[in-house]
């Protein structure tokens, strides 16, 4: 059960659903005097758009690069092709070279052969060049940081990715002017953020001016709290069962592909964290800044990768399993974050201090 944009699958209703009842408590809770103020504080925002756009793209491919073409490409196969869909835009004849690719006829539908371990390549360097819009505010909430700052975040790197996301597919991936998936691009974020925002900002005013702010804080919103957490597992479930198959049918391949993105995953994040300590930001913005780096808008991926390469491509393969090892990975981040909340300062702290030294 999706929904398709150009043959390809952008929405899983099932995993929506899931994502709407993660997201409803956390958006509920935003107290938007909070957002506005969360959008003058320069630094937080300004590492989390240089660690996104400046560092992970780069970082995504040379890692990849290196386990993919390097170090595993003898577990992979020297001699493994891959066929994907021919280059967009691109009126090659068979047996002409395209970038590491020869163009071939398979049933009389022209194919691009390229190695395999560079259609894994691809997939992985479309996971780095999409930052999360959606995910990223459960990762936020549940490491106790600033959601004000994590939503301001999210809306910054939807309005980046329409348009850095062809820019830099197209430099990294060498294939030209990638095209962006508008209509997956737009339908994922009004889906997974627009959708839970508006109801959670409509139905906060609606109780607060119903049954008082009171209520709300104390009676509506614990009955909220156990809802993210289910969802989330029901989310993590729903996810591997769907791909139980290609796990069971490939789980050395899965490895080679997990190893880079995890080593990626930890490392942008440590980066994140390590900045925001330098840059003496608190824990509740340091939190969702390294949390944001660290994840991936795996939708948009999937849908860019299905949409270049086909679905069965190696590709495609990829970003799924940057599916599978996000939520697990990125709970570990949480779990993390948690522990060490006492290397940085926090706001009630920071506040305190500021009107000291006033």
């Amino acid at each position: 059960m999706a929904i398709f944009v150009n043959d390809a699958p952008v929405i899983s209703i099932p995993i929506a659903l899931c994502l709407f009842f993660m997201m409803y408590p956390i958006m509920v809770k935003v107290d938007f005097h909070e957002v506005v103020k969360a959008g003058k504080a320069v630094r937080p925002v300004a590492l989390t758009l240089f660690i996104n756009w400046a560092v992970k793209p780069f970082t995504m491919y040379a890692i990849a690069n290196f386990f993919l073409g390097t170090l595993f490409v003898g577990f992979i196969g020297t001699d493994a092709v891959d066929l994907v869909k021919m280059p967009l835009g691109e009126d090659l004849a068979v047996g002409d070279i395209y970038g590491a690719g020869q163009v071939v006829l398979v049933d009389g539908v022209k194919m691009l052969e390229v190695p395999l371990w560079r259609s894994y390549l691809a997939g992985c360097i479309l996971l780095g060049i999409a930052p999360c819009t959606a995910m990223v505010l459960v990762w936020g909430s549940l490491s106790k940081g600033n959601d004000g700052h994590t939503l301001v975040m999210v809306a910054i790197n939807s309005l980046t990715m329409l348009l850095l996301f062809g820019v830099f597919g197209g430099f990294l991936l060498g294939v030209g002017q990638l095209p962006v998936p508008w209509q997956a691009l737009l339908l994922s974020i009004g889906v997974y953020v627009a959708l839970p925002l508006v109801a959670g900002y409509t139905s906060r005013k609606w109780i607060i001016a119903a049954k008082g702010e009171q209520w709300f804080k104390e009676t509506f919103l614990h009955y909220l709290t156990p809802v993210t957490i289910t969802a989330l597992l029901i989310t993590l479930i729903l996810l591997f069962s769907f791909k139980g198959e290609t796990i069971v049918q490939n789980p050395l391949t899965i490895l080679w592909i997990a190893i880079p993105l995890f080593v990626q995953t930890v490392l942008v994040f440590a980066l994140g964290y390590v900045l925001s300590k330098i840059f003496r930001l608190t824990y509740e913005n340091a939190a969702p800044t390294s949390m944001i780096g660290a994840s991936n808008h795996f939708e948009v991926a999937i849908a860019t990768a299905a949409m270049l390469y086909g679905l069965s491509s190696g590709a495609a393969l990829a970003t799924v399993v940057g599916v599978l090892i996000e939520v697990p990975l990125m709970l570990m981040l949480v779990k993390f974050c948690l522990g060490t909340q006492n290397w940085f300062r926090h706001e009630a702290t920071s506040v305190t201090e500021e009107s000291e030294v006033a």
